[in-house]
């Protein structure tokens, strides 16, 4: 058989029964749709995580209180219980270890900050100067903390942007304006420039007070929540890590590195464990919408099943004049790839479409990749070929004389 001629015959019986036909490519298109919509979610989780772990410095080691979990990484950036770092293990880090760029301490807490009849619950980061050059922060207006504040245990105050809008409006003027704290005032000094995040982690909602200020008027204590430190080369920070386990372990007098009341993380390894939970959820949301594709490609082998009984005596025909098996099982095959193929096509518009439109209405990034469409169109054409080869197979062994002979 001609090939124009076998395409001919693919597209009549595709359009003969345009409903069904339609029926049996929305479920390929619901499948591939919600395949890349839900894949493009987890992979803009992702990378957006992985970007705001860049976005809070270059070179980065992170030193946490509390004992290391096994099995993996506290992230909780000292926010628990744990007070077994103080500000002298700062110094110490600073002034004994040259391969450390920059080092800043820092003391954290949610607190309920209130100004001119306006309220908020946001973070407030007792630190230093050094601060906005390890955690790569710019000030849009005004400017950062200084020495002097530091040594003057000043009330002042540098915003994030979210909270300047939460407690003054959007884009409201905020330097010299009064903020209360506990019921202790500061005065605004600056605003830094937007980074982007969200909820807990959202880099934009937070207020920066000198450390010895938090410490005294707010902790009431001298422990600290993070050391951050910046190494001058992504090549020094291996070493620089297990310099700064060296020295903290002497200082806390543990012999055991197991023991170790506090963590020493980089942001290879941040990246590498945001990675593998963003990997998994992925891999389940993938996995979640592949359902829909097992539906669908059932779907296509109960029609064209029943394409085979309803055209039994056509293939009986064709057989009696010339048709062989292979003329009768390609056709078959080729009808049920093209559902699948057109299906996989609007199915990949479709998924795009619903990804753009979950990131403009719901402020949740998403990124389609030239990988998952390939991968999509792939599945598609698979699944025509196993779905679509049972019944090709079977409607090439009919007997023409029996199939001739069926009512």
């Amino acid at each position: 058989m001609r090939i124009l001629d076998l395409l001919d015959e693919v597209r009549f019986a595709v359009t003969a029964n345009k409903a069904r036909s339609g029926l049996t490519i929305l479920g390929i298109v619901i499948g591939i749709g919600s395949v890349i919509a839900l894949v493009a979610v987890g992979a803009g989780a992702q990378r957006s995580i992985e970007a705001n772990i860049q976005s809070i410095g270059s070179n980065l080691l992170l030193v946490l209180p509390g004992a290391q979990r096994r099995g993996g990484f506290s992230v909780s950036t000292g926010r628990g219980s744990a007070t077994t770092l103080t500000s002298a293990d700062a110094d110490a880090i600073a002034l004994t270890i040259g391969a450390a760029h920059t080092v800043a301490p820092d003391a954290s807490r949610r607190y309920q900050v209130t100004a001119r009849g306006t309220n908020t619950n946001t973070q407030i980061v007792g630190t230093v100067p050094a601060y906005a050059r390890t955690r790569n922060i710019i000030i849009q207006d005004g400017a950062f903390l200084t020495d002097a504040h530091i040594r003057s245990v000043g009330h002042v105050a540098v915003i994030g942007p979210t909270t300047r809008d939460d407690l003054f409006g959007p884009d409201a003027p905020a330097l010299g304006q009064r903020i209360r704290v506990n019921r202790i005032e500061f005065t605004v000094i600056g605003v830094t420039q937007p980074k982007g995040g969200t909820g807990f982690t959202n880099q934009d909602d937070v207020i920066y007070i000198p450390l010895p200020t938090a410490q005294r008027f707010l902790s009431g204590d001298s422990a600290i929540s993070t050391i951050s430190i910046a190494a001058a080369d992504p090549a020094s920070m291996p070493m620089l890590q297990e310099t700064v386990t060296t020295l903290l372990l002497d200082r806390h007098h543990i012999r055991d590195p197991q023991l170790a009341d506090f963590s020493v993380l980089n942001q290879a390894d941040l990246v590498a464990t945001a990675a593998a939970a963003t990997s998994t959820l992925t891999l389940l949301l993938g996995a979640i919408a592949g359902i829909s594709l097992i539906v669908g490609g059932i779907g296509i082998m109960n029609m064209m099943l029943t394409t085979v009984t309803e055209r039994t005596r056509e293939i009986g025909l064709r057989k009696a004049i010339g048709a062989t098996r292979r003329d009768i099982r390609t056709q078959f095959l080729l009808e049920a790839m093209t559902l699948t193929i057109i299906g996989g096509g609007i199915g990949i518009a479709s998924g795009w479409g619903a990804a753009s439109a979950i990131s403009a209405f719901s402020g949740i990034t998403t990124a389609v990749s030239g990988q998952s469409i390939a991968l999509a169109f792939g599945v598609a054409a698979a699944i025509g070929i196993c779905f679509g080869y049972y019944p090709a197979w079977r409607a090439a062994r009919l007997h023409p004389i029996e199939a001739l002979r069926y009512e």
